[in-house]
């Protein structure tokens, strides 16, 4: 994460892993370690999903693909959601957790509390 072009080309698919190893190093190098307790990350994790929800805030309803969007509010709306999904890796690597793995047994738990029915969708 050092080489700001490094993390600036464009790659296919990024895995959670990556993204746990990359943040371990950020935070490591900069002796940050000792302040990423769970209750620290759930805290920051918190916050920045407050500062997501202000950028629809006042916008009502928003199509998908964000057509009426200017690029910087794509943009923002991007360093948002990354600030997000980066403090939620993080809060599960503290924790010891497999969030990838955790998150596809939910998908399977949702699917099985929620099956499908045909006639509902007709």
């Amino acid at each position: 994460m050092e080489n700001s072009h490094e993390c600036s080309k464009k790659v296919e698919d990024v895995s959670l892993q990556e993204l746990r190893d990359r943040l371990a190093e950020f935070a490591r190098v900069r002796g940050w370690d000792q302040y990423h307790s769970p209750r620290n990350l759930l805290l920051a994790l918190v916050g920045e999903v407050g500062e997501l929800s202000e950028i629809f805030q006042w916008k009502g309803e928003v199509a998908k693909g964000l057509p009426n969007w200017t690029s910087d509010d794509k943009q923002h709306l991007e360093e948002e959601l990354s600030d997000v999904l980066l403090y939620l890796v993080q809060l599960a690597d503290v924790c010891g957790l497999d969030l990838g793995q955790a998150a596809l047994t939910k998908i399977i738990k949702n699917a099985q509390k929620y099956p499908v029915n045909p006639t509902t969708y007709n």
